[in-house]
């Protein structure tokens, strides 16, 4: 017997049976990005590895130990992405989409990152990256948290979610309170995990993200850095907290909250849930205003955050805010073989007549009684039969698939209007 391939660890199957919540998810989150004036774009999977080396940071754990990346057949050095700001701002850049200009924009698309899969997260990843590009000022990070907040209360989730907002200030005043934050650690060397040392020398700001319970006293104590902010940084950080006040997005001010990406300035943000045993994020962002000028363009701020649509469309599923699977209006029942052959014509005609209509014809042959089986796991409503006996008489017959009631007929040129006929008496009762 062949031996079954099995799927590659990590990267997850979306099965027709899901597809229904995720489908939900996209058309409401596109619908309000739309309606706050994001436009599409849409990036390459696979950018030059030096892409994100650049933009990511080298002592990320991203770049250090989570990207796929290989070498292509011309020698080049290529990585499946394994987030989407990168490659938007290349794109902007390469494009010729800056020179003083303001773009809001948004993607969705896999991302990559070989990691241990856990309960919404995989290898292969799915996001929805958003971007506000030419902001200087907090209202644009106001806006697009808000804007967040506004998508949990249309998914039905807002309960299951909350927000920490922080400031990483400046890189230079980054750079005063790093040395500070290694003084700290430094000193209590033997206290820390293997990962806290490796990061103690690259990037020690990630040490105050540890999940590690036993580095949590050593976190606390750890000087903060909002008590190290240069003043503008300062100034940015109140008026967004303000703002959120004013339109009434409840937040905690997290010190301790960095994000693994070294592109991040002032703002920093995350929407967690503790719908599983830990918190989990399922929105990040921040302002990026050093990175677009740290790849090549002219320097410009930015803000924005990716969603991991996976672990939003979990609590989606959660809350039963997603919408059951489509079923047919109509299963098309076929008996013998002159109705076999007029059975296509016939529904492909009456699609064009009635495109709103889902139709499902029933392929593949099958007994009366087999077929009507398989209408009634379509969940449809109606039966349209097409018999050699009724197309002898130049009738096709109808039958409800929910109720108990007879078979009606309609002549067959006029099967749009009959079906309209019998679906609607159907609605009525």
């Amino acid at each position: 017997m062949t031996a079954e391939i099995q799927p590659v660890r990590g990267m997850n199957d979306v099965l027709p049976a899901e597809i229904p919540a995720w489908q939900h998810f996209e058309a409401v989150t596109r619908g309000l990005l739309d309606s706050y004036g994001y436009e599409e774009i849409r990036v390459p999977l696979l950018e030059q590895t030096q892409l994100f080396q650049r933009a990511i940071g080298e002592h990320t754990d991203v770049v250090g130990k989570e990207m796929y990346t290989f070498t292509d057949r011309g020698g080049e050095s290529l990585t499946l992405r394994p987030e989407a700001t990168a490659g938007v701002v290349r794109a902007l850049i390469s494009n010729g989409l800056l020179r003083g200009q303001r773009h809001k924009l948004w993607c969705l698309g896999p991302m990559f990152r070989h990691e241990a899969p856990q309960a919404g997260r995989y290898r292969q990843f799915w996001q929805v990256d958003v971007e506000a590009v030419g902001f200087a000022g907090p209202d644009a990070d106001a806006e697009l948290i808000a804007m967040s907040a506004r998508l949990w209360q249309r998914l039905g989730i807002a309960a299951a979610v909350s927000l920490e907002v922080n400031s990483l200030g400046t890189p230079e005043s980054r750079r005063a309170y790093r040395a500070k934050l290694v003084e700290h650690f430094a000193g209590h060397a033997s206290r820390l995990d293997a990962d806290s040392r490796r990061r103690l020398a690259g990037n020690p700001l990630r040490i105050l993200d540890s999940k590690n319970p036993d580095m949590q006293e050593l976190i606390r104590t750890a000087p903060r850095l909002t008590e190290h902010l240069d003043t503008e940084s300062r100034a940015h950080f109140e008026g967004l907290c303000r703002m959120l006040d004013e339109v009434g997005v409840a937040y905690r001010i997290n010190p301790r909250l960095v994000r693994g990406l070294d592109y991040y300035t002032r703002t920093v943000f995350e929407w967690t849930t503790a719908a599983s045993s830990a918190q989990n994020a399922v929105c990040s962002g921040g302002r990026y205003d050093g990175l677009i000028a740290q790849l090549g363009g002219e320097p410009t701020p930015a803000v924005g955050f990716a969603m991991g649509v996976e672990r939003l469309v979990a609590l989606v599923v959660a809350a039963a805010r997603s919408p059951p699977a489509a079923r047919p209006d109509v299963f098309v029942v076929v008996s013998g073989p002159r109705a076999a052959a007029a059975a296509l014509p016939i529904v492909e005609r009456l699609r064009s007549e009635r495109p709103q209509l889902r139709l499902e014809l029933n392929l593949g042959g099958g007994n009366f009684k087999a077929q009507f089986r398989r209408a009634d796991r379509s969940g449809a409503r109606l039966a349209l039969i097409i018999g050699d006996d009724e197309l002898a008489r130049g009738v096709l017959a109808m039958k409800p698939l929910r109720e108990e009631s007879g078979q009606s007929e309609c002549p067959v040129g006029s099967v749009a209007a009959g079906v309209d006929a019998a679906l609607a008496a159907l609605a009525s009762r």
